[in-house]
């Protein structure tokens, strides 16, 4: 299990009086079997959901977990591509209250760098999988009642 020490922004509004302090509180959301054996978990940060907030850490038992990427916002799910690069879907890519729905996905690749593969047409993305042939699938609109759809998305590089 993850355990992290909360951190402390101040409110301005809500049941709280101003300037009170908020405990933010990640919480996992997804998991994933790395090229490496290891296990990789995503986290959704908790309220107020600070844009790069989120973290992807990398789990081995018996040693402390390690960040293994972080700079995300609102991560929904994680996988890992047909030649072992992490993929990072966020649901609201601004923000869970930027009011903006859209969602991103993106690679890391192993020297850390960073490609968007996607965000035009991902609304509220909530999963993310890798097909043996290297296609990647992403549901799409998974919080819209009635308008799922899965995408497919033939990865370049």
């Amino acid at each position: 299990m993850i355990r992290r020490a909360t951190k402390s922004v101040q409110a301005s509004s809500g049941r709280r009086p101003p300037g009170r302090p908020v405990r933010r509180r990640p919480v996992p959301t997804t998991v994933a079997a790395g090229p490496d054996g290891a296990l990789y978990v995503g986290q959704l940060t908790g309220f107020p959901f600070p844009v790069g907030g989120a973290k992807v850490w990398r789990v081995v038992p018996g040693k402390a977990p390690a960040v293994a990427a972080g700079g995300f916002t609102n991560i929904a799910d994680i996988a890992f591509d047909k030649k072992g690069r992490l993929l990072v879907l966020e649901i609201f890519a601004n923000g869970l209250l930027s009011g903006d729905a859209t969602g991103a996905l993106i690679r890391v690749e192993r020297d850390g760098s960073r490609t968007e593969l996607a965000r035009a047409g991902l609304v509220t993305p909530t999963a993310v999988a890798v097909a043996h042939d290297g296609t990647i699938y992403i549901s799409n609109k998974g919080t819209v009642v009635g308008q799922g759809e899965v995408l497919r998305l033939q990865a370049r590089g």
